[in-house]
C-alpha cells in the first residue's frame, strides 16, 4: 500500500496501491502512520510520490460506497487528520506528481510545501463537484491560499480538471520535468530548501504555513456530520453510483 524509501536524510513515501493508488480508509491510516514515523525518525524532509503516469486516482469510490454512516464519518476524520498533519508537518514535504492526479490526489498535493509534476498529457485538479461531491470548506480554503480566490473559485465550482501546463501557469504546481525525473527533481529541490540555515528556514516556514494550519481550527464534529450528510444525499449517491457503473463497463 505504501513504500518508504530513504534517500539519506530525506524519506520518500510512495503510494503503492495497485492499480491506481485509490484512497480508501486503510490507505488513510497508513499514510498518517508513515508521516508520524517520519517525524519520529527526525528526517530532514519528505517526498510524497506515486507511480509513473499516476500519483493517485483519488478516492476509492466503489470501496467507500460500501461503508455505513459511522464508517464514512470516521473516514473523513482520518482524511482531515492527514491533511492537518501535512499542514503542520515539522519539516518540508514535497509532492512528486508523476502523472494524472485528480481529486484526492490533488488535495494531498496542495497541502505539501512544493509540487513537482510530470510533463505530458496529464490532468489534475479538484473535480469533486463533477462527480457529485460538494468540496469540503477546508479543502477549498487551502486551494484558495494556493491559487487566489478568483482562480480557486473558477476551477472548484465546476470541478474542472486542468492540464499540467495550465497547472503550472496558475500556480497549482511549481515545476514540470520529464516523468522519469519527477522524484529525483523533487529531492533535488528539497535539498535546495534544506541547504539554507536550518533553524531560520524552519521558523520562517512555520510562520508562512500558519494560515494553512489555521484552517483546521474550525473543524468540528458538526461539520463532519454535514459532509457525511452530503455523502448520503440522494444526488451524490446517484452520481457516484453512475460513476462506479461506468468504471465497471470500462474494465470489461
Amino acid at each position: 500500500m505504501l513504500e518508504q524509501i530513504d534517500h539519506d536524510d530525506i524519506r520518500e513515501i510512495r503510494l503503492a496501491r495497485p492499480p491506481v493508488n485509490a484512497i480508501d480508509a486503510t490507505m488513510m491510516l497508513a499514510i498518517h502512520a508513515a508521516l508520524k514515523k517520519a517525524a519520529d525518525d527526525d528526517v530532514s524532509g519528505v517526498v510524497l510520490s506515486g507511480r509513473p503516469g499516476l500519483f493517485s486516482a483519488g478516492l476509492d469510490i466503489p470501496s467507500l460506497l460500501q461503508l455505513d454512516r459511522e464508517e464514512i464519518s470516521e473516514f473523513w476524520r482520518s482524511f482531515f487528520r492527514v491533511l492537518k498533519t501535512l499542514a503542520g508537518f515539522p519539516v518540508p514535504v514535497f509532492a512528486a506528481i508523476g502523472g494524472h492526479n485528480p481529486a484526492g490526489g490533488t488535495v494531498f498535493a496542495i497541502f505539501c510545501d512544493r509540487r513537482i509534476a510530470a510533463k505530458g498529457e496529464f490532468r489534475m485538479g479538484l473535480n469533486e463537484v463533477a462527480v457529485g461531491l460538494a468540496l469540503p470548506p477546508w479543502i477549498f480554503y487551502a486551494y484558495r491560499l494556493l491559487l487566489g480566490q478568483r482562480e480557486a473559485e473558477r476551477l472548484a465550482v465546476i470541478g474542472e480538471m486542468i492540464t499540467a501546463d495550465e497547472a503550472l501557469a496558475c500556480g497549482l504546481i511549481d515545476e514540470l520535468c520529464e516523468p522519469e525525473d519527477v522524484v529525483a527533481t523533487a529531492i533535488t529541490r528539497l535539498r535546495g530548501m534544506l541547504g539554507v540555515p536550518r533553524r531560520a528556514m524552519l521558523v520562517t516556514r512555520k510562520i508562512a504555513r500558519q494560515p494553512l494550519l489555521d484552517i483546521f481550527e474550525h473543524l468540528d464534529e458538526n461539520m463532519v456530520d454535514e459532509i457525511t450528510d452530503g455523502w448520503f444525499s440522494e444526488e451524490t449517491q446517484r452520481v457516484l453510483g453512475e460513476l462506479v457503473e461506468s468504471l465497471g463497463k470500462k474494465k470489461k
